[in-house]
């Protein structure tokens, strides 16, 4: 779905007009640019809340993939 399709179902969705969710849309950007704050910074309240308790996970990953690839090819 293209953006134009989007925005026409959310503003019936909304029951609002195109113009009313364009503006609002524009005050959310720019309110979000001038606090400065980062991607990073918006979500760093959230990011490891829910961690896996294993502190290596991140440098970890391809073996773990490959031993899940590994055990699913032996059952099959």
């Amino acid at each position: 779905m293209d953006t134009r399709n989007k925005l026409l179902a959310l503003s019936r969705v909304k029951n609002r007009t195109k113009s009313e969710i364009i503006i609002e849309s524009l005050e959310m950007y720019y309110a979000q640019e001038e606090s400065g704050m980062d991607s990073f910074t918006l979500g760093e309240s959230v990011f490891g809340r829910y961690g896996s308790g294993d502190s290596d996970r991140a440098t970890t990953y391809k073996q773990r993939i490959k031993e899940k690839v590994a055990a699913r090819m032996s059952n099959c």
